[in-house]
């Protein structure tokens, strides 16, 4: 018997499955993410937990054959991340970290929106093709690329920060990032939200959310798809950035098809519609245009695009 796991850290809880080489998922389970004293307490945790879920599955801490994970912040080809802001850390080496405590030699890190692109295209909305370019559009925009099955990194760790791309010279209010512009202030769930807010501020036009107190991306999305011309108006807004962003993606990495999940992909079929005319009209060099599709791992991804980065060694 051979144990496999794949382990997606985030700022809240860190998220594990146990998997067999076939690359079946049997549990999973998740750990609150201790970030106190410069997170020095995570990889602890981790290892912990995974040998006692070893044991509890029949097993002994030789059988457990590779860990992958996915983290919140940029990997160096040397394996190091110099800074992950939401876990508190600094210049750390996780897979070493992680190796050393179980005293395994096969473990393998990546950024975790890279980690997730790699499990949906494995497992996910991606499968099928040899290459894809994941936006995940949550509380941030997030990316991945993944070419020939392998996950695209970068010389300095960065590759794939589609949500840190200037798409508006013209914005003025600054991105969490410093930059003025990003993608990520327009296409996320809380630049939906602000794209709403600011056209209800510039017009008087009936809208239904101007009824919501604490106003949400799904509210937008929702009106919008009512035919609600305030929300239609931030929503369009969004797919414009959005088509441009794949526009970009496409004519530098030309992927087979762009993957879209995080929580505003709820809106399924309505957000990808919001895109394509857009897309296409920004890619005539294409005449067989990238796909556009939904993620359906949800919040596996991450972990069963962790325990790839194993089973592919």
């Amino acid at each position: 018997m051979s144990f496999y796991y794949g382990v997606d850290i985030g700022g809240t809880t860190v998220k594990l499955g146990r998997f067999s080489g076939d690359g079946t998922l049997h549990e999973k389970w998740a750990l609150p993410t201790r970030t106190g004293e410069n997170g020095k307490y995570i990889f602890d945790d981790i290892a912990a937990s995974i040998l006692s879920r070893t044991v509890e599955a029949g097993g002994s801490p030789s059988q457990i054959k590779g860990v992958g994970m996915g983290i919140p912040g940029p990997i160096l080809p040397d394996g190091c991340m110099e800074v992950g802001v939401n876990i508190g850390m600094r210049h750390v080496y996780p897979a070493k970290e992680l190796s050393e405590r179980l005293n395994l030699p096969l473990v393998c890190c990546g950024n975790d929106a890279n980690v997730a692109a790699l499990g949906e295209a494995w497992k996910g909305g991606g499968t099928g093709f040899s290459s894809i370019f994941l936006f995940t559009l949550g509380t941030g925009v997030g990316g991945g690329a993944v070419v020939d099955g392998r996950i695209l990194q970068g010389s300095h760790g960065i590759a794939g920060e589609i949500g840190h791309t200037t798409v508006n010279f013209a914005e003025t209010e600054a991105c969490n990032c410093g930059n003025r512009g990003c993608l990520e202030q327009y296409a996320s769930a809380t630049g939906l939200v602000r794209e709403a807010k600011k056209v209800l501020a510039a017009c008087q036009t009936p809208s239904l959310l101007r009824e919501k107190k604490n106003l949400t991306a799904k509210d937008v999305l929702d009106a919008a798809k009512a035919g609600d011309p305030v929300a239609g108006t931030a929503a369009a807004a969004m797919g414009r950035y959005l088509a441009w962003a794949m526009s970009w993606v496409s004519h530098i990495l030309d992927p087979d098809a762009f993957v879209i999940g995080g929580g505003v992909s709820a809106a399924g079929e309505f957000l990808l519609d919001l895109i394509r005319e857009e897309y296409a009209e920004r890619t005539k060099m294409l005449l067989r245009k990238a796909e556009l599709r939904l993620a359906t791992l949800g919040n596996e991804a991450g972990i069963y695009g962790a325990v790839r980065m194993v089973l592919g060694q």
